[in-house]
Order: structure tokens, then C-alpha cells, then sequence
């Protein structure tokens, strides 16, 4: 049973060319909605400076990268083309590298609107952009962790005959022992908690903060608080997919047919829509960038 911690393989084998067909048209549409929202970002320079912007530029071209990465792999593995294993390994590793990296932004953003609200008077100093970008490599490094862990126990199990042949590129190749998948599953439930801890923890102080508030600060506070229950949502949407497989197994011990509806749907809803539907409404939401796409659409 493979782990949707990775994109890979998430929807392999589809059987019918109108599911491959529904996926293209959702891939379009996810990507041009990104796309204005970048380029929103790029056209307003004052976000430029703005940690919460930067942070939320980072989880859009994250988001836009993984649905494009996706989708190739998605038409590779229909169309049963082979590639290199070694090849496939360095996909695997920047597919896995992303698919962490939106559930971890969400994270740093939900922290640093606790900063806003509990720690205004550092904000500045703790969220400059000189911060943001070095909570951006941060970001990436922890990111990366569960890529390393995943391929270095394939590297210590698989023969070197391995990498000299052609395969389609699967999350499936990468699990050669029962144990591969449940260390798979660890790290997943581990970020999980770690995440889950961030979003309760920030929920908690600034809920404390926002009764001790009055007037035009308990008005900021609420909406600060209403951010973060935001983050927790789209962070829920990000991460459900670390539990897809145990509903899969349970779908795949009644009907291969509705295990393979199961996956698909999965696919669907918690990779492709989540990853673009929770940054648009954040984007529609916040007053300032609704603004700017205004001004853009408009222009």
C-alpha cells in the first residue's frame, strides 16, 4: 500500500480517459488562478517586503511547481512511459520536497500572525525580510527531511542493478519492505502532530489576547484569530491526504473498482483543489491583496 505523502502514485493506472481528461481541465484552471494570484504578488511591490506575502507567494509557486509535476507524472503513468530510475529518484525527491513544503509555510505564516498579535512590538525585527528569507531555506531544509529519510533507506535496501533499468516512475518502486512504508507513514504522522501542535498553540495565545483586547485591537485580534482557524482549514485540507491510504486500504479489502475510485478522488480533491482552492479564498479574504487583484484585474 503506498503512502500519498507522495504525488507519485497517487493517481496511477486511471482507467478512463475522461478521469485523465477532468484532471487536465482542473489543472488548467487550479494553475490560471495561481498564476493571476502571482502575479498580483509581483506586480504590488509593497508585498515585497511583507513577510505574510512573501510566505504566501512561496506556498502559491510551491502549489503551481507540485500541480504541473503532478500532472506530467500523472500522464507519464497512464501512458505506461518508462524512465530512467535514477531519473525518476531525482523527481521523486523535488515531488516529495514540495508536497512538504505548503503544510510547512502554512505553519510559519500561522506563527508569524502569532507574532503580530502577541509580539507587536518585535514583529518587525522577528519578520523582516531578511527573516522571511532565511525562514524560506528553513522551510525548505525541513522540507526535505522526509525526501532524505525515504531515499536513504531505499539506497541502504536496493541492488545497484536497480538504477540501470527503466521503470514507470511510481511511489510503489521506492517501497521495497513492509518497514519502507511504515517509516513513510512515521515521518508523515510526525509532521502531522509537530503542525497540528503549531496551529493549537497559536489558536490558544492569541485567543488570550483577543479577550484581554477592547475596541479597534480586539477587532484586529478577531481577524488575526479568524487567520489562523483559516490556516488550520487549508493545513487540514494539505494533510488529510497522509491518512488517504488507510481509507484506501479499507476501499481496496472491498472492491478494486472502488479503490480505484477512492484514489482518484482523493487525487482530485485533497492534491489538485486544496492545493489552489485554500490559497484563493486566503487571497480573496485579505483585504490588502483583494485590493491589488482588483486594481489588476481591472488594469
Amino acid at each position: 500500500m503506498a503512502n500519498n505523502t507522495s504525488i507519485i502514485g497517487d493517481l496511477k493506472h486511471p482507467k478512463n480517459d475522461h478521469q485523465i481528461i477532468i484532471v487536465q481541465i482542473l489543472v488548467i484552471i487550479f494553475l490560471w488562478i495561481n498564476m493571476l494570484l502571482i502575479v498580483t504578488f509581483l506586480k504590488t511591490k509593497s508585498f515585497h517586503t511583507s513577510a505574510r506575502y512573501l510566505l504566501f507567494a512561496l506556498m502559491l509557486l510551491s502549489d503551481s511547481f507540485l500541480l504541473v509535476l503532478s500532472d506530467i507524472l500523472l500522464l507519464l503513468t497512464a501512458l505506461r512511459v518508462p524512465m530512467p530510475v535514477w531519473l525518476c529518484i531525482i523527481v521523486f525527491f523535488v515531488v516529495l520536497l514540495y508536497n512538504m513544503v505548503t503544510p510547512i509555510t502554512l505553519a510559519a505564516m500561522t506563527l508569524e500572525r502569532y507574532v503580530a498579535i502577541c509580539m507587536p512590538l518585535r514583529h518587525a525585527e522577528l519578520c523582516s525580510t531578511r527573516s522571511t528569507v532565511h525562514c524560506i531555506l528553513i522551510i525548505h531544509g525541513i522540507s526535505s527531511v522526509p525526501s532524505i529519510a525515504i531515499l536513504s533507506v531505499f539506497f541502504a535496501s536496493a541492488s545497484t542493478n536497480v538504477y540501470k533499468q527503466n521503470m514507470v516512475c511510481s511511489v510503489e518502486i521506492f517501497i521495497l519492505y513492509p518497514w519502507h512504508n511504515h517509516l513513510r507513514s512515521t515521518i508523515s504522522q510526525f509532521f502531522f502532530f509537530i503542525m497540528c501542535i503549531i496551529i493549537i498553540f497559536s489558536y490558544y495565545k492569541i485567543m488570550k489576547v483577543a479577550k484581554a483586547a477592547s475596541g479597534e485591537n480586539k477587532k484586529s485580534t478577531l481577524r488575526g484569530l479568524t487567520t489562523v482557524i483559516l490556516h488550520a482549514f487549508q493545513l487540514l485540507l494539505c494533510l488529510i491526504q497522509l491518512w488517504s491510504p488507510f481509507i484506501e486500504a479499507a476501499a481496496l479489502q472491498i472492491d478494486l473498482r472502488l479503490y480505484a475510485v477512492v484514489r482518484y478522488c482523493n487525487y482530485v480533491i485533497f492534491v489538485l483543489a486544496s492545493r489552489c482552492l485554500s490559497p484563493l479564498i486566503y487571497g480573496l479574504r485579505d483585504e490588502t491583496f483583494f485590493l491589488a487583484l482588483k486594481r489588476f484585474y481591472r488594469s
